[in-house]
């Protein structure tokens, strides 16, 4: 048995990690909300239609998917808290070229930089909490990080509706750069010690260059749909991600270790769950933000202020249910949270132009609670059936299915918003247009919910390998 796993890592190094999990952990999602509001203003000032505008949101989400498991692979090799240095770094300087862009385009770009940074950061902060923390204590600590995520949600749509409505939107990208120099400052001077288990193993740039280049066809032409140009590049895509399995299995140290997936039922069935549950929940908070201000007629403070909701009741649960997957059998916790997400989008699916806003936050505030019970287990569930020297490519994977599923949550609301709207600017003249795509959307993510559940269930039983 390892001998971190026997007598346990320094308090003093547990605190630590935990703090740099934390700080980061806030970080990141709070950019990801915020947007969700900040692109009722970021619109108009670039005079960019629906479809565009989204990719504000999607272009981020697109890079740091593609380059998740290349850098987590490389964390494993070279260090784990020196690839989450240079990522915080990265977010940093992106996030201050955001603040600057001159057009939609120059935004678009800066945000695919900045999603190379979180890239850095997702693939590695989760994999040092697990490398840290000793599994009967690791649910619990990966809850208080899901916790910081889901604080960071929360300030999203509140604080980033008060900054875009009084200060501009350029405001919130200012604001991330002095909180990542703080992430920086902790992990470089608190944080002792470096973890790189898989030292000395070759990296795989090939097999990193296919995946890459493929996952991003994949999703690009995912959200392209229903365009024939859109279905080629989803081919392409494919194709390109058979073509990088056959590499995988030949070679000795892939970047990608297809045996997990294949040999590893807990490990598989968790990371499909994981997938779908964020491609039916992630673009939640961008389609009801949509319907709050172009349908309901609020504000951007009020929006965020309603959205609020979610992740606060995701904030406050994610540590217990944490917590309860270190004693119970998280597939359990898991699969009942996922359940109760189904029920909350068939919920939204009945809105219409004349519900109350309680009704709003009451419905969203049970589609969080279903969410923390869901996404804490689950990560608790797939950092502990692999081996230490896996924990960086692991986590990447966490980070991969979440971000791809937000990817493809964006893309469906994005298909239909396109099919029904069609490419002009949004306004309260589409609001009958609008409800159409909002129903047709939660229609879909309520049925892949559905499927998320027998998924979940599919698992097994936990077997823990870390030690």
């Amino acid at each position: 048995m390892d001998a971190q796993c026997a007598s346990g890592p320094d308090a003093a190094l547990k605190r630590s990690a935990m703090t740099v999990a934390v700080l980061s952990s806030f970080v990141t999602p709070f950019m990801a909300s915020s947007i969700n509001v900040a692109i009722l203003s970021i619109g108009p000032e670039f005079s960019m239609d629906a479809v565009l505008l989204s990719w504000v949101a999607t272009s981020y989400l697109l890079s740091s998917a593609a380059f998740l498991v290349p850098f987590g692979r490389i964390a494993d090799i070279k260090g784990r808290k020196k690839v989450f240095l240079y990522g915080s770094f990265v977010m940093a300087v992106a996030s201050l070229l955001c603040a600057f862009a001159f057009d939609e385009w120059s935004l678009i770009a800066f945000r695919v930089v900045q999603g190379i940074g979180g890239a850095m950061i997702f693939g590695t902060s989760v994999a040092i909490l697990s490398s840290v923390y000793p599994p009967n204590e690791r649910g619990k600590a990966l809850g208080t990080a899901v916790s910081a995520v889901y604080v960071g949600l929360s300030a999203g749509p509140f604080l980033g509706g008060f900054m875009t409505e009084y200060l501009g939107w350029r405001s919130l990208f200012l604001l991330i750069v002095p909180l990542s120099l703080v992430v920086i400052y902790v992990a470089q001077t608190r944080l002792k010690g470096e973890w790189a288990e898989a030292a000395g193993e070759a990296f795989d740039l090939r097999g990193s260059v296919t995946y890459a280049a493929s996952l991003t066809a994949v999703v690009l032409g995912f959200t392209l749909l229903p365009s024939l140009f859109g279905a080629g590049v989803l081919v392409l895509g494919t194709l390109g991600m058979v073509v990088f399995v056959l590499i995988e299995t030949r070679v000795r140290s892939p970047v990608l270790d297809i045996a997990l997936f294949l040999k590893n039922r807990t490990f598989a069935f968790s990371n499909l769950a994981a997938l779908i549950n964020y491609s039916a929940t992630f673009a939640v908070t961008f389609i009801v933000s949509l319907y709050l201000y172009h349908v309901k007629g609020l504000s951007y403070w009020s929006t965020g202020a309603i959205l609020v909701a979610q992740p606060v009741v995701m904030a406050v649960f994610s540590p217990l249910a944490g917590k309860l997957s270190d004693m119970k059998e998280p597939r359990l916790i898991a699969s009942s949270g996922m359940a109760i997400c189904t029920a909350g989008l068939v919920m939204l699916s009945l809105f219409t132009e004349s519900t109350e806003i309680w009704v709003v936050v009451v419905v969203l505030a049970i589609l969080g609670f279903g969410f923390a019970l869901f996404s804490s287990p689950n990560t608790n569930a797939i950092m502990g059936c692999v081996q230490k020297r896996q924990y960086g490519i692991a986590s990447a994977s966490v980070g991969t299915m979440r971000l791809v599923g937000q990817v493809l949550s964006m893309g469906i609301a994005t298909i239909f918003i396109a099919l029904y709207v069609g490419e002009e600017a949004l306004s309260s003249e589409h609001a009958a247009e609008l409800m159409d795509s909002y129903r047709a959307s939660f229609y879909v993510f309520a049925a892949l919910c559905v499927v998320g559940v027998f998924a979940s269930l599919a698992r097994g039983r936990r077997v823990d390998g870390s030690c």
